[in-house]
């Protein structure tokens, strides 16, 4: 395989797509030695196949406001990969949502969900709608219009989508009980559903979960554990507040939080009422963290600033993609940190990881260590196939061993001659290698 002929080729199909050919040169980058080793992938044209949606649907979202208003958005759906299973990736709602971001994530999809072992394939949604400062029943028009478009290419083994960015509970009530009344089934096409109507208990902790669990992975392998350490948090969405819970749980003390406006600092812990605050900021509709300061008094509020300058062991980006640059990188590294573990969606930038890799700080890609939100969503699949629900501690225990069973899958492929791990390839290779495979029994379709 050619890299730079493969990506010069899809950037002339896609030009401007910088979020989604950034994401395509980092797994070509990872597999290019397993692909080259294996002369039926390049006989397949795995590449070339698997680097273009199965298809990308984009429709327009017509909605009326309280003033009587009526107001267009775009919506989109990208089925990307279906090798393995259903299609299956969340709907972003944020202004910044386009084709690129969506094709990104969804190409990152196809390999995390591959890494949870469940059968499921890459796909992701959204629009560039707002949720912020609209009324509820605002936000159920806008959901029931984009629901009237999307009801047509999703089901329950087709795709399933999910929430994600500006897409909570409400929002998925709204869209699911609009697709109910256009199909006239009660199914498993949605999850991230209420617990009283076929949800799984510890859905919006489990992203969050999942990081925890990974990064407490990470640092065994090392004979280290997280009790004691002291952990940065990017964001203040369910991820962040996930991941502020199991760390303190585990015994870690998390100190920052973060929103568009800035970060907080908090000397103390965030624990206790400070977790059960974060809910009440989510829920204020506002998205700036900076009332956390005015709540707790001991904390520090910095305005447009990343937390990465904050002196800690472990760093949890949480937010979204690219927010840990060069710079936020070398601050980590001279402040003494010792692993970077992803909770977003790629928001490390490339130059960020070289340097993190460099100083033999380990790291790890979201697809893998922020892959327990979907690996939760597939175990509501499974409850809902089987018409019940599992107590909550049965889904945490499956949740934690997927996450111990990705981070093997990681050792397996990433493990250096030195000795450090290089989870990126790792993650890479180990999610490529399921989907190419079943690519190739499945033939030319």
């Amino acid at each position: 395989m050619d890299i730079k002929k493969v990506l010069s080729d899809l950037e002339k199909r896609n030009p401007g797509e910088t979020e989604f050919l950034q994401a395509v040169r980092e797994v070509l980058e990872s597999i290019i030695d397993v692909y080259n080793a294996n002369p039926q992938f390049e006989a397949a044209n795995i590449i070339e196949r698997l680097v273009e949606p199965d298809r990308v649907l984009m429709f327009k979202v017509p909605w009326m406001d309280d003033r009587g208003q009526v107001n267009v958005n775009r919506g989109f759906r990208i089925q990307f990969n279906n090798a393995i299973g259903p299609y299956k990736g969340g709907l972003r709602f944020h202004p910044s949502v386009n084709l690129s971001i969506l094709k990104f994530l969804g190409f990152e999809q196809i390999f995390k969900n591959s890494l949870t072992s469940l059968p499921m394939g890459g796909a992701k949604g959204g629009s560039d709608f707002n949720p912020k400062g609209k009324s509820n029943n605002e936000i159920m028009r806008f959901c029931q219009s984009f629901m009237l478009e999307l009801w047509r290419v999703i089901g329950a083994e087709v795709d399933v989508p999910a929430g994600d960015i500006g897409t909570g509970g409400r929002e998925i009530g709204f869209l699911y009980g609009m697709y109910k009344k256009l199909t006239h089934e009660h199914t498993g096409v949605i999850t991230g559903k209420g617990i009283d109507w076929g949800g799984s208990l510890i859905r919006p902790e489990a992203t969050g979960y999942g990081v925890v669990y990974f990064t407490s992975e990470m640092l065994n392998a090392r004979g280290e554990s997280l009790k004691g350490k002291t952990v940065a948090v990017s964001g203040f969405g369910n991820v962040a507040w996930g991941a502020v819970k199991k760390a303190t749980e585990l015994g870690a003390k998390v100190v920052t939080l973060s929103g568009p406006d800035g970060y907080i600092f908090d000397p103390e812990g965030i624990s206790g009422a400070k977790i059960d605050y974060m809910l009440e900021l989510r829920g204020s509709n506002e998205d700036i963290v900076k009332p956390y300061a005015d709540e707790f008094s001991n904390s520090k509020f910095v305005e447009g600033k990343h937390p990465w300058e904050v002196k800690c062991d472990i760093a949890l980006p949480c937010a979204t993609q690219n927010e840990l640059n060069k710079e936020d990188a070398e601050s980590l590294v001279r402040n003494g940190c010792i692993c970077v573990c992803e909770g977003a969606n790629m928001p490390s930038t490339p130059e960020a990881i070289e340097v993190i890799q460099r100083n033999k700080i380990l790291f790890s890609p979201g697809k893998a260590s922020n892959a327990g939100g979907v690996a939760t969503s597939g175990l509501e699949m499974t409850q809902n196939s089987m018409k019940l629900n599992w107590p909550r501690e049965e889904v945490d225990t499956r949740l934690h061993q997927i996450m111990r069973n990705i981070h093997s899958s990681c050792l397996k492929y990433g493990k250096r001659p030195d000795g450090y791990v290089d989870y990126v390839k790792g993650a890479n290779i180990a999610g490529f290698l399921k989907v190419a495979n079943a690519m190739l029994d499945q033939g030319v379709i």
